[in-house]
């Protein structure tokens, strides 16, 4: 939710540089997840999956960044960020992961799409 009055300053410096997501380095660390690939689901998302959604969390581990983070983020609609995700299944390579690891960087420094 852009500009949600739960968020306090420290929260939104945290969201808008991206700190809030080093807690998943450790998951990446334990072999829980992988640096990049789709982000893992939450719950209520789940719930409302259709047959075709379901590849975005069978086929990989999940990631702390990805296509749809590098590409939009909150910009785009669920279904955009399923195909991206899907996308990222389908052609994968270690040089994507490159790629999509250093446009991470750009997208934190621009912080577009953070909030």
């Amino acid at each position: 939710m852009k500009d949600d009055p739960r968020v306090t300053p420290f929260g939104k410096f945290l969201r808008r540089s991206s700190l809030d997501e080093l807690p998943q380095l450790f998951n990446a660390l334990k072999g829980e997840m992988s640096l990049v690939g789709p982000r893992p689901p939450i719950p209520y998302e789940v719930k409302q999956y259709e047959d075709w959604h379901l590849r975005r969390i069978l086929e990989v581990k999940p990631g702390i960044t990805g296509l749809w983070q590098v590409m939009g983020r909150s910009s785009t609609t669920f279904n955009e960020m399923v195909r991206l995700d899907i996308s990222y299944v389908n052609n994968w390579s270690l040089w994507l992961d490159f790629k999509i690891l250093f446009k991470t960087i750009l997208a934190i420094l621009s912080a577009k799409g953070a909030y």
